[in-house]
């Protein structure tokens, strides 16, 4: 609603200028002045205002590095305009004019230039930084390969429990296109399933998904997850991956991880030494006598004495539970009797 009305006031603003544009333009005594006037007024404001309907994703780090870029120019050219004035004293008004705006031009454009490239790294310019960290949590999420194939994240990132911004680097897209354009089956088929769930990212209006394209040097000959911990040092972000080796590269270099293993195995039931359950033996174990069966949700149970029973349900006494970020084992034996 407020756009809608701030679009309306400026549509009857352009329609005003236009309007006094035209009582200027018939003074010209060409007919047609008037209908021009009018019509490049009120296309210029209507282009305007679809230019801002079409593009409903600003990026406040862009805008503000226009802005800045265009202020810092600005007022380096007034300055060296008046260090100048002595020499610009001997030209003519049209020389003065002219090396203005030159100057103008080449310090507006190297400005906004140098913000660009760098808004990443500046700690001190408010607006791209300190307010897109109110916005959006104190932490970035940079994501893995492991991670966007997998495909859970999506599904987290929809239940509104993260609200932080998801990074994409540049070399980890690379990197999942590769697999995508594979030979192999298996592995082009897991690459082309990491894209989807990155433009199904992409496209969920909740999520904010940015795809980072900057390297810093000491990133240079460095394997992608070395890369990767070096980036979440430097944007002081989490690292977020299933992959266990991953993991603990990570760790050793003191930057934060989450594992969307330890997360699912959070959420699954708690089994306690002395709990029953029925479970499905599917097939023998390693060990003698041994069984194997599955929870629903994938948990692998060991069944002492349950190798006579595959094929069949059998209710199952819990011995002890073994956590690990690769996941969850629980060890029980056949207990007929319960």
């Amino acid at each position: 609603m407020p756009l809608l009305i701030l679009r309306s006031v400026f549509m009857l603003v352009a329609i005003g200028i236009a309007s006094y544009l035209i009582r200027i333009a018939s003074l010209t005594g060409i007919w047609w002045m008037p209908y021009l006037a009018f019509l490049g007024t009120t296309s210029l404001a209507g282009g305007v205002i679809a230019a801002d309907t079409f593009l409903p994703r600003k990026q406040i780090d862009t805008i503000s590095a226009v802005y800045f870029g265009l202020l810092v120019g600005v007022f380096l050219t007034y300055i060296l305009a008046l260090a100048l004035e002595p020499l610009l004293s001997k030209a003519d008004d049209d020389g003065r004019i002219v090396t203005k705006l030159i100057l103008g031009m080449v310090l507006c454009y190297s400005c906004i230039s140098l913000l660009l490239q760098t808004k990443d790294d500046f700690r001190f310019i408010i607006p791209y930084v300190e307010f897109s960290k109110e916005v959006k949590g104190l932490k970035p999420y940079i994501l893995d390969t492991s991670v966007v194939i997998d495909g859970r994240i999506a599904d987290l990132v929809e239940t509104n429990v993260l609200d932080n911004q998801l990074i994409m680097p540049r070399f980890v897209l690379a990197e999942l296109q590769n697999i995508a354009d594979s030979g192999d089956k298996l592995r082009r088929a897991r690459g082309r399933r990491g894209l989807d769930i990155l433009n199904r990212l992409r496209s969920s209006q909740g999520v904010d998904l940015k795809i980072y394209d900057r390297e810093t040097p000491e990133m240079a000959g460095q394997p992608v997850d070395m890369k990767l911990v070096l980036l979440a040092k430097h944007l002081e972000g989490k690292v977020v991956t299933g992959d266990y080796n991953l993991n603990k590269v990570a760790k050793l270099q003191n930057v934060p991880v989450i594992n969307l293993n330890d997360i699912a195995n959070s959420l699954k039931p708690v089994f306690l030494p002395g709990e029953n359950f029925a479970v499905r033996i599917v097939k023998p174990g390693e060990e003698l006598g041994q069984g194997i069966g599955y929870l629903d949700d994938g948990t692998m149970i060991v069944v002492e004495g349950g190798r006579e029973h595959i094929g069949k349900e059998v209710k199952v006494a819990v011995t002890s539970v073994l956590q690990t970020s690769a996941g969850r084992m629980i060890f029980g034996r056949f207990a007929p009797g319960v």
